[in-house]
C-alpha cells in the first residue's frame, strides 16, 4: 500500500478542485474561511479500570461549522482517532448536511481506544467522562453528537443521561442514535442504509435502467453495511463478495445474506461461509461487478489501486473511502461514484429528524420517518445529479459545490459579525 495523504489534506484537495465550478460570489476570501473548523476541544480522560488501575485515553471533538444550525456528527471509539481525522471528519459532516438542506452544521469527535479492551462498564465509565470533558462544548443548540464507529445506541444513552445531569434538566436532544425509551427515533436503526439504497436507486432510475439482477461487492459487514447488502438482496441484487476487517469471500453465483449475517452474529470467520473463494480486502476491491460498495473506513481506494478498480458504479457507505488521486484515476476511467456525502446521509437526516421529535415532545412512525427520509434523499439526489449533467463534472465535484455554495450563502447572510 503506498502512504496517503491525511484526511484534512483530502478535504483541501477536495475542495480545490471544486473551485472552477463555484457561484462567482464564492470568493477565494470566502471559501478560505471553511478551510479551518471553528472550535476543536481536547481532553485526557482519566478512568478507573475494573482493576482498581487508572487509565488515561485522549479525545477530541471538532466542531467545523454552525452558519447553517448547530453542529452534528458521530463520536467514534477507535485507536486510530487523531485531531486531523476529527477535524477532516467535521467537515465533510458539514459538506452533507449541506448537500441534504438540513438546517445543521458538521462536527466529529472521538476517544483514541480499542473498545473492545474495555469491560461494559469501563464503557460506561469512558462514555461519561467524555461529556463532562466536553460538557461546554455540547447541546441541543450547539453541538449534537450521534454514534459512529463502535459506539451505538447504549453508549449514547449513557452521554444523554450524564449531559442531562450535569444540565440539571431535560435534554433528550442533546445526542441522537438514542434507544426508543428515552427519545430515539423509530427508523434511526437502519436509515444509513436506506438512505445509501434510496440514492442508488434513484441513480438507476434517473439512467433509465433497472437494478435486477445487478452484481454487488460490498467492502466491509458492520451493522450498516450488513444492513445495504439485505436491502441489495431483496431488490434482486447479486451480492458476490463482501468483507470484514480481517477478511473476504466470493462466490461468482451469489451469496446468501442471510448466512453472512448469522455467522457474523456467532461471531465466526466470515470464510467459514461454505464453497467461496477467500480474498483479502484490497483483492475484494478488483472484483468484476456492477457496483461496488466500500463501507469500511478511509482511504481504500487509493492511487496504487483505482486503476484496478472494475466496478462501473462505485457508491460510498463509508466516509472518505476514496482518495483524491484515486478520484481522478476512476473518473478518467469512466467509473461513476455517488459520494459519500450524498450516499451515506440518511444516518444525519434521520438523526434530525430525531432532534426534531425531540424538540416537539412528538413521536413519527417509522413509515413517516422513512417518507421523509426518501423524499429528502430523492430531491437532493437529482440536484447533484442535474449539477452534474449541468457542469460536466463528477457528482462528488457537484455535491461538494452545492454544499459549499449553501454553507457560504448562510455566512453572507449572517455577516460574519462585522
Amino acid at each position: 500500500m503506498q502512504p496517503t495523504a491525511s484526511l484534512d489534506q483530502n478535504v483541501l484537495a477536495q475542495i480545490a478542485r471544486v473551485r472552477p465550478m463555484l457561484s462567482e460570489f464564492l470568493t477565494d476570501e470566502l471559501l478560505e474561511t471553511i478551510k479551518v473548523p471553528e472550535h476543536v476541544a481536547e481532553a485526557s480522560l482519566v478512568i478507573r479500570r475494573d482493576d482498581d488501575s487508572l487509565a488515561t485515553y485522549r479525545a477530541y471533538r471538532s466542531r467545523h461549522s454552525t452558519a447553517r444550525g448547530p453542529a452534528k456528527g458521530g463520536i467514534r471509539f477507535h485507536p486510530m482517532v487523531s485531531r486531523e481525522e476529527a477535524i477532516a471528519l467535521s467537515m465533510w459532516m458539514s459538506f452533507k448536511t449541506a448537500v441534504l438542506d438540513l438546517p445543521l452544521g458538521g462536527g466529529k469527535g472521538g476517544i483514541v481506544v480499542d473498545p473492545k479492551s474495555l469491560s461494559r462498564r469501563e464503557l460506561e465509565r469512558l462514555s461519561r467522562a467524555y461529556v463532562r470533558a466536553f460538557r461546554h462544548d455540547l447541546g441541543p443548540a450547539l453541538d449534537v453528537p450521534a454514534p459512529d464507529v463502535n459506539t451505538n445506541g447504549e453508549i449514547m444513552a449513557w452521554m444523554t443521561d450524564e449531559y442531562e445531569t450535569l444540565a440539571g434538566q431535560s435534554a433528550p436532544g442533546s445526542f441522537t442514535g438514542k434507544p426508543l425509551s428515552i427519545g430515539g427515533s423509530l427508523g434511526r436503526d437502519r436509515a444509513t442504509a436506506l438512505g445509501w439504497f434510496i440514492a442508488l436507486s434513484r441513480f438507476y432510475e434517473r439512467i433509465g435502467e433497472t437494478l435486477v439482477g445487478k452484481t454487488a461487492v460490498v467492502q466491509g459487514s458492520g451493522n450498516a453495511g450488513l444492513t445495504m447488502a439485505h436491502l441489495l438482496a431483496d431488490a434482486g441484487v447479486r451480492v458476490i463478495g463482501i468483507s470484514d476487517s480481517r477478511e473476504g469471500i466470493h462466490l461468482e453465483s451469489w451469496l446468501d445474506i442471510g448466512t453472512v449475517s448469522k455467522i457474523k452474529a456467532e461471531r465466526r470467520r466470515i470464510s467459514e461461509y461454505s464453497g467461496v473463494l477467500t480474498t483479502t480486502n484490497d483483492e475484494l476491491l478488483e472484483i468484476r461487478a456492477d457496483i461496488l460498495v466500500p463501507a469500511a473506513v478511509e482511504n481504500q481506494i487509493r492511487a496504487d489501486n483505482a486503476d484496478k478498480i472494475r466496478a462501473g458504479l462505485m457508491v460510498e457507505l463509508a466516509n472518505g473511502p476514496t482518495t483524491p488521486e484515486a478520484d481522478m484515476t476512476l473518473s478518467k476511467k469512466g467509473v461513476t461514484v455517488i459520494p459519500d456525502i450524498l450516499a451515506n446521509a440518511g444516518g444525519v437526516t434521520v438523526s434530525y429528524f430525531e432532534q426534531v421529535q425531540n424538540a416537539m415532545n412528538f413521536s413519527w412512525t417509522r413509515d413517516e420517518v422513512e417518507s421523509r427520509l426518501s423524499d429528502r434523499m430523492i430531491a437532493s439526489f437529482d440536484a447533484v445529479y442535474d449539477r452534474s449533467i449541468n457542469a460536466g463534472s463528477t457528482l462528488r465535484d457537484a455535491a461538494l459545490a452545492i454544499a459549499l455554495e449553501r454553507i457560504i450563502r448562510a455566512k453572507i447572510d449572517r455577516g460574519f459579525g462585522w
